[in-house]
């Protein structure tokens, strides 16, 4: 951005006395802000560490342990070539270095690999612990944003906002894909902000080697950082408009550096897959081309997205989703409190639309909503997970604004206090599985609103073991996530095991099991009718009995029935 653009600071209540935040808050902020935005960080970094072992494996985890087990050891690439290999190889490192190797023949990939180390909690930690460093970036990310464009005390309240929140948390917690995307593309947007003000070498090495990361942590980076960087020249140029003559040296002054990232990017991306090389198919003719495996990955993640994936929205299952899905999931995920500050942060980046930096912001929000929406694979919030940086420093303008509006000390605490200590409040009180967390205007039944890995992903039949050895339970029937696809002895390691759950047999989905029976909400609710899940609902079958009868009791995204041993149990499958 023009040089003139980035001494605009924050001038929101200067024609108005000095308050209790101008007079007090902002000037301890500025004096304490990388003192309280250490401790931010490090009480969000424990309470993730907390949930390493507190919480079972994903459905998705033994899969990206596996292929980044591959990748270290063999050198290739082909366990599930549909998400690069960087936060697979960081979370398979800890695991790798205490002994961990690959399974020839594994029936199901990460399994027998987690069984093979002699320790799983151990495994599970370390392979958890290789996640860390991206959630370390995302903070880095929000604080530099945020000071960058608004000055200390914006980076303190962004980030006590970002650490608050439960899918950051929860995403933070787990060996997957997701944190790594969020990280490196807000590391992207804001590098890119940084080579557009003022290009130089530096900063052209610092967006090559952002652009690099993201490309490597998850293919719909591709799709989010030019959408992102489109907005945010766009919301640049609405209120700075130099003209057409002043448009060609704007960018005539930057090619250059562009150039030096792109170059910088592909040479790092072709690097971390080994500066391999393959041959390729085009137009009829063989040709030859570096780093093969992504372009592979890549192929496969658009033929997933064009043929869709079973998901669940408000009741109904589809296969190719809904354009108003992360909406609604963004509107039952996040806390009320900062849904409420996000709004006003909202209205005082329109208010301020003259100056440039209160845009950027909404850039990349939009940035990674828009295509979003049009994605037909819509399984969880955290495909979205960047959307989130974003969100915390418009709710942290809100904030501020809240506060200066509040003008004393004691109404600050009536109104922001108030807030913040409701948004910490509710999210406390899912520790350690904040995977589940919902929002008040889901009501008590979220499960009918989402499920999969925005409420049920297979990360509570620890907490389940726990429930049931408390309730006295020696045996139970189960239809989970957790074991899809596995043969019998892993499902039997991992759930009686590992986990501690009595002894386990299946659910019948025709007819209730005397004694216990528990029923995953993702089953019960989205995959019932897919014979993948173990738990097929006929095109025949009357209402189900778990449709029927309220649960006795539940662990998240557990439902626990129980029924008298003399209960029969009338078939409805035909």
């Amino acid at each position: 951005m023009a040089d003139k653009e980035i001494q605009v600071k924050d001038t929101l209540g200067s024609a108005l006395l000095p308050g209790f935040w101008d007079s007090r808050l902002a000037p301890f902020f500025e004096k304490y802000c990388l003192l309280l935005c250490l401790c931010l960080v490090g009480i969000a970094c424990l309470r993730i560490i907390s949930t390493y072992n507190a919480l079972s494996i994903t459905v998705d985890e033994p899969t990206h342990f596996a292929a980044g087990l591959e990748y270290l050891t063999s050198h290739v690439y082909r366990i599930n070539p549909e998400h690069p290999p960087l936060s697979r190889m960081m979370q398979a490192l800890g695991p790798y270095f205490a002994g961990a190797r690959p399974v020839v023949d594994a029936h199901s990939p990460g399994v027998r690999e987690l069984a093979s180390t002699g320790n799983v909690d151990r495994a599970i930690f370390l392979m958890r612990l290789g996640n860390l460093p991206f959630y370390l970036l995302a903070c880095l990310v929000v604080g530099g944003l945020s000071w960058h464009w608004f000055g200390r005390p914006m980076a303190a309240l962004a980030l006590c906002l970002f650490s608050l929140l439960p899918n950051m948390l929860a995403d933070g917690g787990l060996a997957t894909t997701d944190m790594a995307l969020g990280a490196t593309v807000g590391a992207t947007f804001f590098a890119m902000l940084l080579c557009a003000e003022r290009p130089s070498w530096p900063r052209s090495v610092l967006l090559g080697f952002c652009t690099a990361l993201a490309c490597l942590s998850k293919f719909t980076a591709l799709g989010y950082i030019p959408v992102a960087t489109c907005l945010a020249l766009l919301f640049y140029l609405i209120p700075c408009w130099p003209g057409w003559v002043g448009l060609w040296r704007f960018a005539k002054q930057r090619l250059g550096a562009l150039v030096v990232a792109a170059i910088i990017a592909v040479l790092l991306i072709w690097a971390v897959y080994w500066f391999s090389f393959g041959i390729e198919t085009f137009h009829g003719r063989f040709i030859r081309i570096p780093a093969p495996d992504f372009f592979d990955g890549i192929r496969t993640a658009l033929h997933h997205n064009r043929v869709g994936h079973p998901a669940f929205l408000l009741g109904e299952v589809r296969w190719k989703g809904w354009w108003y899905y992360f909406p609604v999931a963004l509107a039952v995920k996040t806390p009320i409190a900062f849904l409420i500050l996000l709004a006003l942060g909202a209205y005082v980046c329109l208010r301020e639309r003259k100056h440039p930096i209160y845009l950027m912001p909404l850039a990349l929000i939009l940035g990674i909503l828009l295509p979003a929406m049009r994605s037909q694979i819509d399984i969880g919030i955290r495909h979205i997970e960047p959307i989130y940086i974003g969100l915390s420093i418009v709710s942290a303008l809100g904030l501020r604004q809240l506060i200066q509006w509040a003008r004393t000390g004691a109404m600050s605490a009536l109104s922001a206090g108030v807030l913040v200590s409701w948004m910490t409040i509710s999210v406390a009180v899912h520790h350690p599985d904040y995977l589940a967390y919902f929002n008040g205007i889901a009501g008590k039944t979220p499960e009918k609103i989402l499920v999969d890995s925005n409420y049920d992903w297979g990360q509570e039949l620890k907490l389940l073991g726990r429930r049931l050895h408390q309730l006295g339970v020696k045996e139970i029937s189960l239809a989970s996530m957790s074991g899809l696809g596995y043969s019998e002895p892993e499902r039997t390691y991992l759930l009686e095991t590992s986990y501690g759950l009595p002894a386990v047999r299946e659910a019948n989905p025709c007819a209730p099991s005397p004694g216990w029976t528990v029923l995953s909400t993702t089953i019960e609710n989205s995959l019932s009718w897919w014979p993948g899940s173990g738990f097929y609902r006929g095109s025949n079958m009357s209402q189900p009995w778990y449709e029927q009868t309220a649960p006795t009791d539940r662990v998240g995204g557990m439902l626990l029935y129980n029924f008298p041993p003399t209960s029969t149990g009338k078939e409805n499958c035909h």
